[in-house]
C-alpha cells in the first residue's frame, strides 16, 4: 500500500504484519481499541456498520480507519467469520507503559469459518468441519476436523466430483489445499460457496506424526499434513486434543451424495431449510450435544456391516425391555456436558472455572451411568463398561480445588477454595484481617470525631480513603487527616495508617489473584493429561444417548425391528413416511405396503399428482436409511436387504451456476444412477422426462426402464404420468405396476393415498387443475382437447425388444388435426380480435408485474373477451 507521505513507525508495523495475512481482516490492537486500516477499514464499516474516519487527516492521502472497543470485538469478529471472511486478532505483546519505543505487537490466532470456536447457543449441537485436500497422481487425499472436538478423519477420493459431494455432505465452510490443488480446483470449489485457504506445509510438526500415524495412502497422509499445518499457523497454541485420524472408505458405508441429502429431507427442510420437519429432527431423542451431533454423523453415512448393526439393534431392545434402567440413564445423561468440546477448550487453553465444574458434574454422573449398564446384567454390556473411563481422578481434584460457583473471567481471582494452597489462604487471611481492622477503624473515628456518617471507602484509582460529607467536614480535627479528594457534596481523606493497611490488603490482593491464576492453570494442566480418557468417554455416552434415543422414538411410534435379508427381496408391511406421520398424527397417516420379491427390479408407480407417490418412495428410502444407523422402523413388520447406495430425482431444480437447466440437472442425476447404481442399489425416480416434450420424454422414461431392469437389477421406485409406460410389466417380469388410488365422488377428485397393484385408470390431472381453482374456461377447454386425443389412434410407445432403442417418431407419423376442427379458446371472437388479443397476452412481461398487476391484466383481457 504506497504513501506518498511519510509512514510513522506504527503504521510501518501495522504494514509489515498486515503483509503476512493479506487475505484477513487485520484486528490492530492500539490500546482499549482494534483498529482497521485502508481497505479492511472501508469494506469493515460496511459490514461491521461502524463509523469510517481517517488517520492523518490533513495529510495528502488521509489512512482510511474504524474501530471496535476490545471487549466487544468478540461480537465483531464473529459477525464477519459468518459472512465467510478471515480475522487476525494482532495484540499488544508487551505493557505499553514498561515498553521501550514501539510497543511489540503480534498475531495471536487468526479465526477462519472453518476453525472458529464461538459455538452461539443454536450451533451446539453441530459440527463445524474445516476440511483440506492435497492430490496424487491417482486419487484426491481428502481429510476434515472439527477443532472443537479434536475429531480427525480421512480418505482417498477419485475425482473432483466426489471432493465437492463430501464437501456439501459435510457442510463445510472452508477448506485449505496446497498451492498445486488450490490453483487448479479453486473456481470450482468457490460456486459451491466454500472459503478456499491456501496452506504450503514448510515443516513437519509433531501433531502430524501423531494424528497420521495409522495411515498407509501418501495422499491421505499429504491431506493430513496440509490441514495439520494450517491450524498450527492460524491457532498459535498447543493443539493436544487433536485425535488418531480415522481413515473411512465410501464404499463401507451406504452411499448418498448431497441430493439424496436434500431430495430425502435428512437434515434440511426442503420448504424452510430448517432442521424441524427432518429424519434428524424426528430421531433427535438425545439428552447431550455430543450425541446430536453423532446422530447426524450416523445418518451420513449408515452401516453395511450386519454385526454392527444387529449390536445396535440389541440395545435398542434392551433398552425397550428395561424401562426403569433406561429411565435413570436418561436421567443422568441429562447432566452430562457436551465433554468432546469441553475437553477441546482444556486442550487450547480457553477453558475457564465453570467449564471445568460442568466436567466434574459430568464425570459425577459416570459411576450412576456404568451402575445402571451392570444392573442390566448382560454381554452386550461388557465392551461398553470398558470404554467408560471413570476419571475419578480429575473429578476429585476440580471439586476439591475450584469453587462452586466460580466466575467467568481466570485472572480476576475467588476461584480457588479455602484450604486448597496454604499461600492463597495465607493471603486470604490478611485480606480478612486488613478489612477486620478497616472496619473497626471506621468505629473508632466515627467516635472520635462524632461524625456518625463516616465511612471508609475503596476505588482503584484513590485506593482507601476516610469520607466525611460537606455537612459535617466543620467537625474534621485539623491535624488528624490529609486531604485526598474534594467530591462535589464530600471530602475525603488519608491517613499514614490508613495508607499502610492498604499497601498490606492490596498487596495480598494482587498476589491473591496472582496465585489464583497460577493455581487454576496448574488444575488445568493436570486435567489436560486425561484428553484422551475424556475423548474416549465422551464417545462412549454419545453411543449410548443416541441409542436410547432410537429407542424412545421407536417406543413412541410402534418402530418394529426390520430384519435384513441376504437376496434382493423387499417386504414393507403397513410402512409410514415418519416424519409425515409424526406430523400428522398416526391416526391420520395412512400406512402402505412396499412388496418387491428378488425377481421385482421396478416398482412403476401411477397415480394423480398429490396423491403421495412421492411420499410412497421417500417412506421406503428413509425405512431403508433408519435400518442400516440401527434404529427400529415405521412398519408392522419390515424385511430389507441392505442397500450400498441410494440415488434419487425428486423434484425440480436448476444450476444457473453451472448453466444447467432444469432438465439438464434432471439428466445428470439419471445418468449418475445409471452409471453408478449396482445390484444392491436403491434408486427413487420420481417424473422422469417430464421437462422436456412429450414424446422425448417419454422415450427416454421407457429406455431408463428398460435399461434399469436389463443391465443394473438395482431396487427402483419410478413414478410417471406417462401411462404408456404400464404396458413395460407385460413385457417384462422385473417390471410391476402400482398406483396410489384415488375416486371421484360428486364429480370431485378423492385422495385415498392407498397404493393398489396394477396401473392407475387415468391421471386425474384436470382434476387436481380444477383442485388448484383454474378457471372454468381453462379446465372445460382442456377436457374438449382431452377428449379429443382420446379418439384418436396414438402411436405405441412401448418397444416390443427389451432395451432397444426408441424409433424416432417422424413427422408423416403424426396427423395434423384440421383448422377447422381446432376448438378456440376465445370462441366468440372474430378472428382479428383473438389474434389481438393472444398478441396482447404474449407480450405482457410478466416477470416485471406486481401480483396486483397481473391481476388486473387478467380482469382486462376478460373483458375483452367478454366484448
Amino acid at each position: 500500500m504506497p504513501q506518498k507521505t511519510k509512514t510513522t513507525p506504527m503504521m510501518q508495523q501495522y504494514l509489515s504484519i498486515k503483509k503476512d495475512y493479506p487475505d484477513a481482516f487485520l484486528f490492530y490492537r492500539i490500546g482499549d481499541f482494534y483498529e482497521l486500516f485502508y481497505d479492511d477499514a472501508i469494506k469493515g464499516s460496511q459490514i461491521l456498520e461502524l463509523t469510517l474516519t481517517a488517520r492523518n487527516k490533513n495529510a495528502p492521502e488521509p489512512i482510511p480507519m474504524c474501530g471496535v472497543p476490545h471487549h466487544a470485538a468478540d461480537s465483531y469478529v464473529a459477525v464477519l467469520v459468518d459472512k465467510g471472511y478471515k480475522v487476525a486478532i494482532c495484540e499488544q505483546l508487551e505493557n505499553p507503559k514498561e515498553a521501550e519505543g514501539m510497543v511489540k505487537r503480534g498475531i495471536i490466532k487468526l479465526v477462519t469459518p472453518g476453525t472458529n470456536l464461538e459455538v452461539k447457543p443454536n450451533q451446539s449441537k453441530d459440527n463445524n468441519y474445516l476440511a483440506a485436500l492435497a492430490t496424487t497422481e491417482k486419487n484426491y487425499g481428502f481429510a476434515y476436523t472439527d477443532l472443537a472436538t479434536g475429531e480427525v478423519a480421512v480418505t482417498s477420493l477419485p475425482d473432483l466430483a466426489a471432493v465437492q459431494n463430501e464437501l456439501l455432505n459435510l457442510r463445510s465452510k472452508e477448506i485449505v489445499m496446497d498451492f498445486d490443488v488450490a490453483e487448479k480446483i479453486t473456481p470450482e470449489i468457490k460456486k459451491l460457496g466454500i472459503l478456499v485457504s491456501v496452506e504450503k506445509p514448510q515443516q513437519e510438526y509433531s501433531e502430524v506424526s501423531f494424528v497420521a500415524q495409522n495411515l498407509t495412502q501418501g495422499e491421505q497422509k499429504q491431506a493430513v499434513q496440509v490441514l495439520i499445518s494450517y491450524l498450527v499457523e492460524t491457532q498459535k497454541r498447543d493443539l493436544g486434543h487433536l485425535q488418531v485420524a480415522q481413515e473411512y472408505e465410501a464404499q463401507q458405508y451406504l452411499q448418498m451424495d448431497h441430493n439424496a441429502h436434500n431430495n430425502l429431507e435428512l437434515f434440511r427442510s426442503l420448504r424452510t431449510g430448517e432442521k424441524k420437519g427432518t429424519l434428524a429432527w424426528l430421531l433427535d431423542a438425545t439428552k447431550t450435544a455430543m450425541g446430536s451431533r453423532l446422530l447426524k454423523q450416523w445418518l451420513q453415512r449408515p452401516l453395511l456391516d450386519r454385526q454392527q448393526l444387529k449390536w445396535r439393534q440389541d440395545l435398542i431392545q434392551l433398552f425397550l425391555d428395561n424401562y426403569f434402567q433406561r429411565s435413570s440413564l436418561q436421567d443422568y445423561l441429562i447432566k452430562v456436558y457436551d465433554l468432546e468440546r469441553l475437553a477441546g477448550r482444556i486442550a487450547l487453553g480457553t477453558v475457564n472455572g465453570r467449564d471445568l465444574i460442568q466436567l466434574a458434574t459430568s464425570l459425577e454422573q459416570v459411576p450412576k451411568i456404568k451402575a445402571v449398564l451392570r444392573d442390566l446384567q448382560t454381554p452386550l454390556i461388557d465392551d461398553l463398561l470398558e470404554q467408560v473411563p471413570d476419571c475419578q481422578e480429575v473429578h476429585d481434584l476440580i471439586t476439591t480445588a475450584v469453587v462452586d460457583d466460580p466466575p467467568i473471567s481466570v485472572t480476576d481471582g475467588h476461584l480457588i477454595q479455602d484450604g486448597y494452597n496454604q499461600q492463597l489462604d495465607q493471603y486470604r487471611a490478611a485480606m480478612s484481617q486488613g478489612k477486620t481492622w478497616l472496619a473497626q477503624m471506621q468505629v473508632h473515628e466515627q467516635e472520635v470525631t462524632g461524625i456518625k456518617n463516616l465511612k471508609i471507602g475503596f476505588n482503584r484509582v484513590f485506593g482507601y480513603y476516610i469520607e466525611v460529607t460537606n455537612a459535617n467536614k466543620d467537625q474534621v480535627p485539623s491535624d488528624r487527616y490529609q486531604r485526598k479528594q474534594t467530591l462535589a457534596n464530600a471530602e475525603r481523606y488519608i491517613t499514614p495508617e490508613l495508607k499502610e493497611k492498604e499497601h498490606l490488603i492490596l498487596e495480598a490482593e494482587e498476589q491473591s489473584t496472582l496465585l489464583e491464576y497460577h493455581l487454576f492453570n496448574e488444575i488445568r494442566d493436570q486435567v489436560k493429561t486425561k484428553i484422551q480418557e475424556l475423548q474416549t468417554l465422551a464417545h462412549t455416552l454419545a453411543q449410548l444417548d443416541v441409542l436410547q434415543g432410537f429407542c424412545t422414538i421407536s417406543e413412541q411410534y410402534h418402530y418394529v425391528r426390520p430384519e435384513f435379508t441376504k437376496d434382493a427381496e423387499v417386504q414393507i408391511k403397513q410402512g409410514r413416511h415418519p416424519v409425515v406421520e409424526k406430523v400428522l398424527g398416526k391416526q391420520a397417516y395412512i400406512p402402505n405396503d412396499v412388496s418387491m420379491d428378488p425377481a421385482t427390479d421396478v416398482l412403476l408407480i401411477t397415480g394423480p399428482n398429490m396423491s403421495g407417490k412421492s411420499t410412497y418412495m421417500r417412506q421406503l428410502a428413509l425405512i431403508a436409511i433408519m435400518a442400516q444407523v440401527g434404529c427400529f422402523v415405521p412398519a408392522e413388520s419390515a424385511r430389507l436387504p441392505l442397500f450400498d447406495h441410494i440415488f434419487t430425482r425428486i423434484g425440480a431444480a436448476d444450476d444457473l451456476i453451472a448453466g444447467n437447466s432444469t432438465f439438464m440437472v434432471e439428466m445428470m442425476e439419471a445418468n449418475d444412477a445409471l452409471q453408478h447404481a449396482t445390484s444392491h442399489s436403491l434408486i427413487i425416480f420420481d417424473e422422469i422426462g417430464r421437462g422436456t416434450a412429450t414424446y422425448d420424454g417419454l422415450a427416454l422414461a421407457q429406455a431408463i426402464v428398460e435399461y434399469l431392469q436389463a443391465k443394473v437389477h438395482a431396487k427402483t421406485l419410478f413414478s410417471t404420468h406417462y401411462h404408456e409406460l404400464t404396458a413395460l410389466a407385460d413385457q417384462f417380469p422385473a417390471v410391476k405396476n402400482v398406483h396410489v388410488d384415488a375416486t371421484e365422488e360428486g364429480g370431485q377428485l378423492v385422495f385415498l393415498h392407498k397404493v393398489l397393484a396394477g396401473p392407475a385408470d387415468k391421471s386425474y390431472g384436470i382434476h387436481v387443475a380444477q383442485l388448484a381453482g383454474l378457471p372454468n374456461l381453462v379446465l372445460d377447454r382442456a377436457q374438449e382437447v382431452l377428449t379429443g386425443l382420446e379418439q384418436e389412434t396414438v402411436p405405441s410407445a412401448v418397444s416390443s425388444e427389451p432395451v432397444s432403442p426408441v424409433p424416432k417418431i417422424q413427422e408423416s407419423e403424426v396427423t395434423p388435426v384440421p383448422a377447422e376442427e381446432q376448438l378456440s379458446l376465445f370462441a366468440s371472437a372474430s378472428p382479428t380480435r383473438a389474434q389481438e388479443i393472444v398478441q396482447q397476452v404474449q407480450e405482457a412481461n410478466l416477470l416485471k408485474m406486481t401480483p396486483l398487476d397481473a391481476l388486473n391484466f387478467l380482469d382486462k383481457i376478460q373483458d375483452e373477451i367478454s366484448d
